[in-house]
């Protein structure tokens, strides 16, 4: 099994929530299963954790890297870099 974790800072989780459920459909499309799991830091209220799993990892790499992704983060309000990590089960 394929997963990603990303890590991003937001300006509002009311914010940036309805967005990530909107482009559900984009992401299946690219080959996730299932259902995200969605966390925010204990410390931080502004940093949101998501761990998506993937059909194969080279699709999620390509996804991770389309154009689409970088507008839905810049319309839901991510507010840094975030920190992409490509995970296999073992």
């Amino acid at each position: 099994m394929a997963h990603v974790l990303v890590r991003q800072k937001v300006e509002s989780y009311p914010k940036w929530r309805p967005v990530f459920d909107e482009h559900d459909a984009m992401r299946v499309a690219a080959g996730q299963i299932g259902t995200p799991q969605v966390f925010r830091s204990g410390d931080d209220p502004w940093e949101v954790l998501v761990l998506i799993e993937w059909d194969e990892l080279e699709r999620a790499r390509q996804f991770v890297a389309s154009p689409d992704l970088k507008a839905a983060m810049e319309e839901a309000g991510v507010t840094d870099i975030p920190t992409i990590t490509f995970l296999s089960q073992v």
